[in-house]
């Protein structure tokens, strides 16, 4: 896809501006068994309105815009500012090959600021913020040679103040550890750099998780997996049963041979020192969305597959949930389950696999990859 010129860019600004678009759907809210109408920070397109980024509220057995920013391509991830609650911030990345990345109140959707990529690069659709709250982390990639980069970036301003290679290509998702080190997925697939989507030479593959030092950016260890055409995506942290910290990983398999690709695991754990791979009791069509954990469980999202595949912190397979394209997850601690958000609807998973759970209508919306739970 194309970039937009700058002239583009301000005419489209343009037109956001003028047609008021950012305001809060006013309506009465119904009062559900939560002690507060659900919010989600989402990312979606509209029947009416194209992409968008907002929040999105429990109402009457459904989640309805409560606030909306229209964005110039398509979304992906999300990430709720440390200490902004319902009421402060969120920022959201453009889907790789991604050339913004804002700021967007969460009350009204207003636009608080706009950044757009510096030539040469491109988002790959993820940001995250340091322990301080004074930087800003980006997945992005050299257009020139393909290499993964982290974007580093001024918190407030959201301009870039340093870069760091991930030895990799394909950066998706990044996560903080504990120690303040940062834990990286490298995709790992070759591609157009002009298109950042076609995928090229596959045999090529070096997907790995990497660990860089936030101070320096220098790499303090580097893993793979031993199939070289399982694709490492998205991240989640979790617990053991001792209460250890242990990263679950999402993966997307690339292989040639559709049989092998359908068949392919799509769960891999990272305990600090090793990473595993761990398959699941049916196929899982080769594609896993999004990851989250709660209850004890990691859940992988598998569109293709049409439902939810859970996982014990371990390893064990523990089920599935059937949901139409379900890809957006977001845990709930606070009800030790998640949510999980498909064609039309939203599916509580409650530890349950085989219980009724509530589930709330999503209409005329088509939800993006990532969503993220917002609590006063």
């Amino acid at each position: 896809m194309r970039s937009p010129t700058s002239s583009t860019r301000r005419h489209w600004l343009a037109q956001v501006a003028a047609l008021g678009l950012g305001a809060a759907a006013g309506s009465a809210l119904a009062r559900t068994h939560e002690a507060a109408p659900l919010r989600f920070a989402a990312a979606w397109e509209a029947d009416a309105d194209g992409y968008q980024v907002g929040v999105l509220q429990q109402q009457a057995g459904q989640l309805a815009i409560q606030s909306a920013l229209s964005v110039p391509t398509r979304a992906h991830g999300v990430w709720v500012e440390a200490g902004q609650g319902s009421g402060g911030t969120l920022l959201a990345a453009a889907r790789r090959p991604g050339d913004w990345l804002v700021r967007m109140r969460i009350a009204d959707g207003q636009a608080l600021a706009w950044h757009w990529m510096e030539g040469g690069r491109a988002f790959n659709g993820h940001v995250i913020a340091s322990a301080d709250g004074q930087r800003l982390y980006t997945t992005e990639t050299d257009l020139e040679n393909a290499e993964g980069l982290i974007g580093v970036r001024d918190a407030a301003t959201l301009e870039k103040i340093d870069e760091w290679r991930t030895q990799g290509m394909d950066p998706h998702e990044l996560l903080l550890d504990a120690d303040g080190t940062l834990l990286v997925a490298n995709g790992g697939i070759p591609t157009w750099p002009e298109t950042g989507r076609v995928k090229v030479d596959l045999h090529r593959m070096d997907a790995s998780l990497v660990r860089l030092d936030t101070r320096d950016g220098r790499v303090r260890g580097q893993w793979r997996v031993a199939d070289q055409r399982l694709s490492l995506r998205h991240l989640a942290w979790g617990q053991d049963e001792r209460g250890a910290r242990v990263l679950g990983i999402a993966l997307q398999a690339e292989h040639d041979d559709a049989a092998a690709r359908a068949a392919a695991p799509l769960f891999a754990r990272f305990d600090g020192r090793a990473l595993q791979v761990f398959g699941g009791a049916q196929p899982l069509a080769g594609y896993a969305g999004d990851i989250g954990f709660a209850a004890g469980r990691f859940a992988l999202s598998c569109p293709r597959a049409q439902g939810v595949a859970l996982w014990r912190s371990d390893g064990r397979w523990a089920g599935f949930v059937p949901l139409a394209e379900a890809c957006a997850l977001a845990p709930d601690p606070q009800a030790a389950r998640l949510w999980a958000g498909g064609a039309g609807s939203a599916q509580a998973l409650d530890g349950r696999t085989d219980a009724a759970a509530p589930a709330l209508r999503v209409p005329g919306l088509r939800l993006d990859n990532h969503w993220a739970l917002l609590r006063a």
